[in-house]
């Protein structure tokens, strides 16, 4: 759009009472020597009074001049604005157009209304014709008569199901819902070793179906999977059936609406589904890691499609995670975590903390192989019913942990050559065939509440290492 010539100019709309009853002043503005310029958001036959009105319906005039409110009123002067005035002010009006007696017999003020640009979504859209995006993603152009959901399976964009074509307007709605920049980078995605900047991130989290807000917990699961400490590419290249785990701590959970109780590792809650959507195409269409190339899996997990939750900490019994680990209260998180899905155990005839402790331990000790204590880690997830249990004992959470170890101690004569041997192992197994070792040998034992209605626990199992541990960081804006 070329600059606006100097004089005045109007931004108006039918639909707007205030536009319609101050025509007759736009008429007035209109019969002067040096004219009013008139655009119409909606209808370029309005004001049908004033002559040579622009038609801005594509708003494309609105947006540049950054109009809110309708009407608008602006004095250009020598290429730059000097004056504006929204609504009709009489002396507002008259001290921008260096006139008197303006709109005999009208009100001396009336508010505006909103502006078309101010329409949900809109500013977006507008942005993303004609603003400055700062966005540096290669833009690729589809046919009119081409599916874009279509465009993108045949791309290899998708884990499999249809993904939201990440058009500009949507990517520019996602970066809203952070205050980081979007060329910053948030660091090497294996395996290709891509650097992923938010604006990739926002490109997938579009593609996954999150709402802005989401955003600042896309990112920090990113920042987390992306830690050395997580060892992401041996999560890729395993022939393990393990996927990243995301776990959201802190009140940016309700805030959001993420699912920490009934069917939480399930369908139905957008923002667990997407949250965890968004990392996998992260790693798949930043890093590279598809099945079949770097992914090795065996038979991989559905939590390769998407794995996220949010503990519940609506009582205030145990500690959160986030406070187990060093995070202050009232703090928001991200633990990302391999998992390869989801062992229920059923109780529903215990009603004390040793007898549930008998309970878990025997499918804890399943995990992998029972002579297996090398590399094997869990999360111990504990739904309501089963904790109360432990709060009506006196229980801490380092209770059950500790009383877990102890119903977990192997005897090395079970210990089966490639399940979890070692020199050392070895050793002891010639010298003192009757000792035992901590199933949880290399990896750990985490508990977290979630879940609803039931008398059950779940374990979440995976890889536990020297090279891939959970990962933990506070989400920021």
């Amino acid at each position: 759009m070329n600059p606006l010539p100097d004089g005045l100019h109007a931004v108006v709309k039918r639909e707007c009472p205030t536009c319609t009853l101050i025509e007759p002043v736009l008429r007035q503005l209109a019969a002067r020597s040096s004219p009013v310029t008139v655009y119409s958001q909606d209808d370029p036959a309005f004001p049908a009074s004033v002559k040579g009105v622009v038609d801005d319906r594509e708003l494309e005039v609105s947006f540049r001049l950054g109009v809110q409110i309708v009407p608008t009123l602006i004095r250009m002067e020598k290429g730059r604005e000097t004056g504006r005035a929204f609504g009709w002010n009489r002396a507002e009006w008259e001290a921008l157009a260096g006139a008197q007696g303006l709109g005999p017999g009208l009100p001396g003020n009336r508010p505006g209304c909103g502006s078309r640009t101010e329409e949900p979504g809109m500013s977006f859209r507008l942005a993303a014709r004609f603003g400055e995006t700062g966005l540096a993603s290669r833009a690729i152009r589809v046919p009119a008569d081409a599916d874009p959901i279509e465009v993108c399976f045949e791309r290899g964009w998708t884990d499999g199901l249809p993904v939201v074509p990440p058009t500009k307007e949507r990517v520019l709605a996602m970066l809203s819902g952070t205050t980081r920049a979007p060329g910053e980078v948030i660091g090497i995605v294996p395996p290709d070793r891509v650097e992923c900047t938010v604006e990739k991130a926002a490109i997938n989290a579009v593609m996954a179906g999150c709402r802005p807000e989401y955003m600042p917990v896309v990112l920090a699961a990113i920042d987390a999977a992306l830690e050395p400490g997580f060892g992401l590419h041996g999560v890729l290249c395993t022939t393990n059936a393990v996927a990243p785990v995301i776990m959201v701590n802190g009140p940016i959970a309700k805030r959001i609406g993420m699912n920490s109780k009934g069917n939480c590792f399930g369908q139905g809650n957008r923002a667990n589904a997407a949250i965890g959507r968004a990392l996998q195409l992260v790693v798949r269409n930043v890093g590279g890691g598809r099945p079949g190339e770097i992914d090795r899996a065996c038979f991989g997990n559905p939590g390769k499609y998407t794995f996220c939750f949010a503990e519940d900490e609506d009582d205030a019994v145990w500690e959160s995670y986030a406070i187990e680990k060093g995070f202050a209260k009232g703090a928001s998180t991200v633990t990302v975590f391999p998992g390869d899905g989801v062992e229920p155990i059923i109780d529903q005839n215990s009603r004390t903390p040793e007898a549930l402790a008998d309970s878990y331990a025997p499918c804890l000790r399943t995990i992998y192989h029972p002579g297996q204590v090398v590399d094997v880690a869990a999360f111990l997830i504990i739904a309501p019913e089963h904790a109360r249990v432990f709060y009506g004992a006196g229980w801490s959470k380092q209770r059950v942990k500790d009383e877990l170890n102890k119903r977990l101690q192997v005897p090395v004569r079970e210990l089966k050559p490639g399940f979890g041997t070692d020199e050392r192992l070895e050793k002891l197994k010639r010298e003192n065939p009757d000792a035992t070792v901590p199933k949880f040998r290399t990896g750990s034992l985490n508990i977290v509440r979630a879940g609803g209605t039931g008398l059950f626990a779940a374990i979440v199992s995976g890889i536990g290492s020297i090279t891939i541990n959970p990962v933990t960081k506070e989400i920021k804006a």
